[in-house]
Order: C-alpha cells, then structure tokens, then sequence
C-alpha cells in the first residue's frame, strides 16, 4: 500500500514572478509566435524542476545548460537542466489536461532522464509528474507510465556513484609508454594500412602520442563498435593539445548517422560537441588542456551512451 502511495506522489511547484520574467526575457528573443511560446513554456519548466532539485538537496547548473543559451534555443526545442559530475535532464512540458508527454527528437541522447512538468491553466503553478530514464521509440510516454520522483532522485544518486568510481585515464603517462591495456596503437585497431591513411588525412607532428580503443554501443549499431582516438601534441612546456576523434571499426566504411561526440568539462558541462550527418568516416575535436586538469569524452546514439574520463 505504501509502495503504490509513493509511485503517485508529485511535487507542485509556484512559479514565481521571478519565473515568469526570465522566461519572458528568453521569449522576446524570438521572431515566430510558435518558437517564443515554446522557448517560454521550456524556460517553466526548467524553473519547476530546478526548484524542486534545489530543496531536494541536488546542485544544478541552468548557466552551462542548452536551454539557457538564446541560439540554442532558437534552433533546438530543448528544456534541459545540467546536473553538475552526472550530465543533463530534460525538463519536458505538459500542457493542462494533457495524459502524454512529448520528447523532441533533438533531445532522444545526451540526457540522463526526463522530468514530466504539467502547468495549471494560469500558468501560476507546474506539477512534477514524474521521470522516465529513457525515450519510447514514438517519443511519446503515457503520463500513467511515469517512474516516481522518488525513483528519480535514486537514478540520480546512482549516475554519481557510478563516475566517482570509474578510474580516470592519465594521458600524461602516454609519453612515458604506460598505457591501460584497452587503449591500443591504431595499428593493432585498424590494421596497418588504414592505420596509416586515418593518419594521412591530418597532420599530427612526431612529437604527439596516439592511441585508440574499441567502443561498443551494443544494439543501436547491430552490435558493432566504433574506434576512438585521442592524439596528445605537447604545445609547450605546459600547454597540451588534444585531439579526439571517433572513427569506424575495420569492417565499416562509415560510421552511423546522428552519432554524437562530446567533449565535457569536470563538472559535467559540454565544452564542444560534433555530430555525424549521413556519410562520415570520422568526426573530431580539437581542444587544449593543462597537467592536472580532468575532462571527459562520451560518444552517444539514440539512448546509449559511453563515457572515458581522463586527466591531462
């Protein structure tokens, strides 16, 4: 009885003038009727959710999330709220007297979960419905088969415990021929020859260190596997360059459509980003770092993702 208790409670949100106001500023920055309600109706309900996790003890970051950015919001229907060490939930509106909730297609991978947020008719008030961790294939979920917001702040806690866990890669050991048994040459990945054209294709100067290493993202690609590289140039006595790249396996030509690489920085925000279009046979990105600081790379497709963290 208590179970079934839990799985219906909600959380009711006012939505302060405080709200209304930013969500008024980000809705004057756009030029159709359609896209300013929406970019309004998204800036609520990232403040509902936002609220809640605050009193829920749960540090956010609205600053470093898509949805606080005027471009992004102009090209992207995205709503997410980035959760600092653990990646970004979606904050999904529900309008009044609705019983399913819409995912946007743009916002399917690079989340954590999605929060269902209904309005009452004044727009006074935003009612937390619950969370699913992943997407329907339709993108379209049942408010009835919602997850609870108390399963939502354990899926939370849990995506924390899992990365403090997970060992971070010392690139700087690179230099001095340590490697971790999964990171390979490029040669041992792809064989000699494509080894030596995927290095013909960029400049990469003698001093810089390579290595690779296989990712599986299971059934989104018919359990295949991409290669990712990253490439460490020394810029000087500090200074490193890093270049990361995602290629095809030995066996591919290309890789998949809508394949996502992310760089991240420490507390989780996404510095840079690239994505594959119908026919790529590698996607890269070029950022530099000093020893001792951490950065995290994820490659993503659909609702799998797979995350590296390393410290320069």
């Amino acid at each position: 009885m208590m179970e079934n208790l839990s799985k219906c409670l909600t959380f009711t949100v006012p939505l302060s003038s405080d709200a209304h106001r930013q969500a008024e500023q980000f809705r004057r920055q756009q030029s159709s009727q359609k896209k300013a309600k929406q970019v309004y109706l998204n800036a609520l309900a990232v403040s509902a959710v936002n609220f809640y996790l605050r009193c829920m003890g749960i540090k956010t970051d609205w600053e470093a999330s898509q949805s606080s950015n005027p471009v992004m919001q102009t090209f992207m229907d995205v709503a997410d709220l980035c959760i600092p060490n653990k990646g970004k939930l979606e904050c999904c509106p529900v309008l009044p007297d609705t019983s399913v909730v819409q995912i946007p297609p743009e916002v399917w991978s690079d989340r954590i979960g999605y929060v269902a947020v209904q309005f009452d008719k004044s727009l006074r008030e935003a009612t937390l419905l619950g969370f699913t961790p992943t997407v329907p294939e339709s993108g379209e979920l049942p408010v009835g088969c919602l997850r609870s917001l108390e399963d939502l702040l354990l899926h939370i806690r849990q995506i924390g415990q899992t990365q403090s866990v997970k060992m971070r890669v010392n690139l700087s050991q690179w230099f001095e021929n340590i490697f971790e048994p999964s990171w390979q040459s490029m040669e041992a990945l792809l064989g000699t020859q494509r080894a030596n054209l995927a290095l013909s294709l960029r400049s990469t100067p003698e001093a810089s260190v390579e290595r690779g290493k296989r990712i599986d993202l299971g059934i989104e690609l018919a359990d295949q596997s991409v290669i990712l590289v990253v490439a460490l140039t020394p810029e000087n006595d500090k200074e490193m360059n890093i270049l990361v790249e995602v290629r095809p396996t030995s066996g591919q030509i290309y890789l998949p459509p809508n394949l996502q690489l992310m760089a991240l920085d420490e507390e989780g925000a996404v510095l840079m980003e690239a994505q594959t279009r119908s026919s790529n046979n590698f996607i890269q990105l070029q950022f530099s770092g000093f020893p001792g600081e951490c950065f995290t790379v994820k490659v993503a497709l659909g609702n799998v993702s797979v995350s590296e963290n390393f410290v320069i």
